[in-house]
């Protein structure tokens, strides 16, 4: 199977579908799109993926767009291993669609500057408000959850851990203070030595700037 994934270093959406791709051991090409230039606008862009965002993942049937709907095919077409634990699966996805669901969208860069101009001051401010505003309430039910390991809540990298290690990467480009979420740190740490979280990490990429 032939895949080419169009996407941006720095962008978390990106970033949650490499570290899918990498923990399911394929293979793949990247086209970076950047974003900066806008050429996610493109013509060209926009005849293959209409939405005009990252990531996309041609694959050789068609190319699919939006992260989460890329790591559902994923799952589906290399069941293994798999992005869910055996035990504890629906508190899984609880914590992976608050992560991915009720902290990328408010703080997509776009909303961003229609919301604030060029105040970067109250970009911080609201930035940094939606996070804890996310991550409080899941710091909590991890508190309350049987940990399967000590590094990992589920025992091995899921969804949670693949929208969960991109926001926090954004949260420290953000200046937002983690010292209340102890417990999403120290997975953050852990997965970081993981080899598939080290090269998705933005740094790796060959547009990384």
């Amino acid at each position: 199977m032939t895949l080419r994934l169009h996407g941006y270093w720095r962008s978390s959406t990106s970033y949650r579908v490499r570290i899918g791709l990498a923990l399911k051991g394929l293979d793949y090409a990247q086209s970076p799109v950047n974003l900066l230039t806008g050429e996610h606008r493109s013509e060209s862009y926009r005849a293959i993926n209409p939405h005009g965002t990252v990531p996309m993942l041609e694959t050789d049937h068609r190319p699919i767009t939006q992260s989460l709907a890329i790591l559902d095919w994923l799952e589906a077409t290399h069941p293994s291993p798999s992005f869910l634990p055996d035990r504890d699966a629906t508190l899984c996805r609880e914590l992976y669609y608050a992560v991915a669901t009720e902290q990328h969208a408010p703080l997509n860069p776009s909303v961003l500057k229609r919301l604030f101009g060029s105040d970067q001051a109250a970009k911080e401010g609201f930035y940094q408000f939606i996070v804890h505003r996310t991550f409080a309430p899941v710091e909590q039910r991890l508190a309350a959850h049987d940990w399967h390991s000590r590094d990992l809540p589920f025992g091995q990298p899921t969804l949670f851990e693949i929208v969960l290690i991109p926001q926090l990467y954004n949260a420290r480009r953000w200046n937002v203070d983690l010292a209340d979420v102890p417990q999403l740190a120290a997975i953050e740490a852990h997965c970081n030595t993981l080899p598939a979280f080290a090269q998705a990490h933005p740094n790796n990429q060959p547009d990384a700037n």
